[in-house]
């Protein structure tokens, strides 16, 4: 059954949408995501979404309060998803796994949860300096929290010798996030897997830093 409308005012009286209430919250957020990848924040309104789910505009208000609050979603489930299946795959390793196994995992599963969800990670990723203050700061501590995750992978290979301990590890694990999310405007399937993509950046990554390594001690 649906829910009452959160909204006063002409459209809020819109009957339901036809779908059930899962399916075309999907829908909403599924559309959504793509049209803020597309045209970006301001550039997409509640029409333009419902118009692309073939709904009426007020029957967006049956799930979602505001565009905001749709924004907020798309940006929760991109990284989320994505987080969610990075550990997913760690945690399924051996516990005595190698430290570069255990980094070459999460890279890879970042990279395929990346392209499965491609509409809401590019979304993220373009439209998270447009959106409003209140949305940005509602969505830091979940951004933080996989930030921290990831900081802690690359301690772990630190401390097995896996890579310079005397690296700065923040600013590794800026230039790894970032290397990663880049291949969404790159990367087309075709001679190369996100696997392969995913061996080739855990080996630059890993290769460097003990690069690196090997050369100060050369020189000391």
């Amino acid at each position: 059954m649906a829910r009452p409308s959160r909204k006063p005012g002409k459209e809020a009286a819109a009957t339901p949408p036809a779908h059930t209430g899962a399916d075309s919250r999907r829908l909403i957020l599924d559309t959504a995501a793509r049209l803020f990848k597309e045209e970006g924040w301001a550039a997409t309104s509640l029409r333009d979404i419902a118009g692309e789910c073939g709904i009426k505009a007020g029957s967006i208000y049956y799930h979602f309060a505001s565009k905001d609050e749709i924004v907020a979603e798309v940006l929760r489930v991109g990284v989320q998803t994505t987080f969610d299946q990075v550990r997913q795959a760690v945690e399924a390793l051996p516990a005595n796994a190698p430290a570069d196994t255990v980094l070459r995992t999460a890279i890879r599963a970042h990279l395929r949860a990346m392209f499965h969800l491609s509409d809401y990670t590019v979304a993220n990723l373009r439209i998270f300096g447009q959106v409003p203050p209140h949305v940005r700061a509602g969505h830091a501590p979940l951004r933080s929290e996989y930030e921290a995750y990831w900081s802690q992978l690359l301690v772990r290979c630190a401390e097995v010798d896996a890579l310079d301990p005397e690296r700065d590890l923040k600013l590794a694990r800026y230039f790894l996030i970032g290397a990663m999310n880049a291949t969404l405007d790159w990367f087309h399937q075709g001679r190369l897997s996100i696997e392969d993509i995913g061996d080739e950046l855990t080996a630059l990554f890993l290769d460097g830093l003990r690069q690196r390594r090997r050369r100060i001690r050369e020189h000391a």
